[in-house]
This record gives structure tokens, C-alpha cells and sequence, in this order.
């Protein structure tokens, strides 16, 4: 073969950063060696697998078809490699999580799965639906867990645990006394609720798509616990996981507001890429989330340890 593995992962790394400084620096090598590296790749072929766009680097339309293939080999070259040195532990998994899966399940599995192989690399990330599958769509991530749906064509969703969304307030606030509303009193509510982008957002969107009137959105906020603290304040109301109000319905600093013309339930998913690689540290990992809910109907059922 005219090119060799460490050819196709510093291709990889420039393709993933667009910046042949930043590649370098993941792979701690020169840029001279990288550049160096890159360009010998391109000449040995006779092709070009990048636009050259100032500095930056975006990969052309040959170099989107090479790259699935060129992720692939690395991750069964790695897998060969821990075979051959009898490696009984798995390499570096990069993990995606959207922010109720990520702050209420993910870090749990994720020591988990490092107590069982103390070895490995977890890295987890947490960010909105939105994000996590574009870092998928671009071999940033080796699986992604969300709570949205996901539609991209070069991704595959798989299902794992049905979550349900709540609305809720203070305590002190005139919903709590009646624990449930209808849409009319709903609408004359200010909302304290997550930003587009969001799977709970898209969740309670895609629930009020009958409803002819307009919300008062008062505050739009990127993280759970802020729109909780936000609405123990008794600014608004809010809808997010049961998962994530549990131990504050518990406490009884906050309140569920029982809502019955709203279908408010989804799924949790494992996302990955379909020209990607399933390593056994994918596959472990999956497990692991399946044993962690197996039996339960709702993941605010499952058995979990206490969330302050």
C-alpha cells in the first residue's frame, strides 16, 4: 500500500479540526511533520482531499468519501493492535451526552464502565441535541446519547428508556394548589423553558403544536438547574425531565403541575454514525446503559443514587 496509518490519522485529525496547528497539537507532533505528512498523502495519489480556504483547511468532495473509510481502519487498526499486545481493556471512547442524559445518567456509566477497565479513556461532553449530532455527522464522537430525535441521514437511533417532561412550579405558586392545568391556564403563565436546539425544547414544542395561542416565554436558559433554581425563585413555571425534578419534587421545593393535554413523553437514544466503526468499548458501554435501565418503564424510576 502507498499510504500508511499514521498517514490516514493525521488526515483524520485535519479533517476533524480543519487546522493542520490543531491536529498537530492532538497528536503531538511539528506542524512541518504534519503538513509534511498530509501533502505526501495527496501527492502519492495525485488528488486533492482538502480546499485550502485561507488558513483553514474544509474537506472537498473526495475527501468526505475518504474519510468514513479512513476512520474505520484506524479504529479496527487499533483494535488489532490491543489483540496483538493482549490488551484485555479498550481504548479511548469519546462520548456525547445531551444535558439531562449527561448530568443525571452519563457520569454515573461512564465511572462505571472506568471501575470495570480501569485502563480505558472516557471522554464525555455535554451539550444540546443539536450539537450532538452535528459532532456525530463529523466523527467528533464515538456515540452520542440524546434525548431529541434525530433525522440525519448518515446517523443510526436506536432507543433505549422512555424519559417523560413535567410541568412544574414554587410552591407558593397558584398551580401548585390545584396540581394541574389546562391549556388555557397554561397560556396566561410566564415560562421559564430551554433553548431551540434542545431535545426537551423540541419535546415541548412538538407537544404544544395544536395549541393556536402564544406562550409568554419569559426566559430562555441552556442548563436544567438553572430554569429549577429560576422557578423556586417564583419567576415563572417551567417544563423539563422528571429525571431532573425527582429529588426536588421529593424535597418539596418544587411542584409537579399535571398537564393532560400535553403529551410530554420521548425517548432516550444511543445515536452513532453509520460508516463508523463499532469498537467493543462502544459495545461495553452500550451495555452498561441497557443494564443500568433494564426493567424500567421510566427513567425517572431508575434506581440511581441520591442527586442532591
Amino acid at each position: 500500500m502507498k499510504y500508511t496509518l499514521r498517514q490516514l490519522e493525521i488526515f483524520v485529525a485535519v479533517a476533524r479540526h480543519e487546522s493542520v496547528s490543531r491536529a498537530a497539537d492532538e497528536l503531538a507532533l511539528s506542524q512541518s511533520a504534519t503538513s509534511t505528512a498530509l501533502g505526501e498523502l495527496e501527492r502519492q495519489f495525485d488528488t486533492q482531499l482538502f480546499d485550502r480556504i485561507g488558513k483553514a483547511l474544509r474537506l472537498n468532495e473526495q475527501g468526505q468519501v475518504v474519510l468514513p473509510h479512513a476512520v474505520q481502519l484506524i479504529e479496527h487498526a487499533r483494535e488489532i493492535e490491543s489483540l496483538l499486545t493482549r490488551q484485555t481493556d479498550f481504548g479511548p471512547l469519546q462520548i456525547g451526552a445531551t444535558l439531562t442524559v449527561g448530568n443525571y445518567l452519563a457520569t454515573l456509566i461512564a465511572a462505571d464502565f472506568l471501575r470495570r477497565h480501569p485502563s480505558a479513556q472516557v471522554k464525555l461532553t455535554v451539550h444540546n441535541s443539536a450539537t450532538i449530532v452535528h459532532q456525530l455527522s463529523h466523527y467528533e464522537l464515538d456515540l452520542g446519547l440524546i434525548e431529541g430525535s434525530c433525522r440525519h441521514p448518515d446517523l443510526i437511533v436506536e432507543p433505549w428508556v422512555e424519559d417523560e417532561l413535567v410541568v412544574f412550579c414554587a410552591p407558593e405558586h397558584p398551580l401548585a394548589k390545584a396540581g394541574r392545568a389546562d391549556m388555557e391556564a397554561l397560556a396566561r403563565q410566564d415560562w421559564i423553558l430551554r433553548e431551540s436546539g434542545s431535545g426537551t425544547r423540541e419535546t415541548f414544542d412538538q407537544a404544544l403544536r395544536h395549541f393556536t395561542g402564544e406562550l409568554k416565554v419569559r426566559l430562555e436558559l441552556e442548563h436544567t438547574e438553572a430554569i429549577k433554581r429560576t422557578v423556586e425563585s417564583g419567576l415563572g413555571i417551567g417544563c423539563i425531565s422528571r429525571l431532573a425534578l425527582r429529588e426536588a419534587f421529593r424535597r418539596g421545593s418544587l411542584v409537579a403541575v399535571e398537564t393532560p393535554e400535553l403529551d410530554l413523553r420521548r425517548q432516550f437514544q444511543f445515536v452513532t454514525h453509520k460508516r463508523k466503526y463499532v469498537t467493543a468499548g462502544m459495545r461495553e458501554f452500550i451495555t452498561l446503559c441497557r443494564q443500568m435501565t433494564a426493567g424500567v418503564a421510566r427513567s425517572d424510576l431508575i434506581n440511581l443514587p441520591f442527586i442532591p
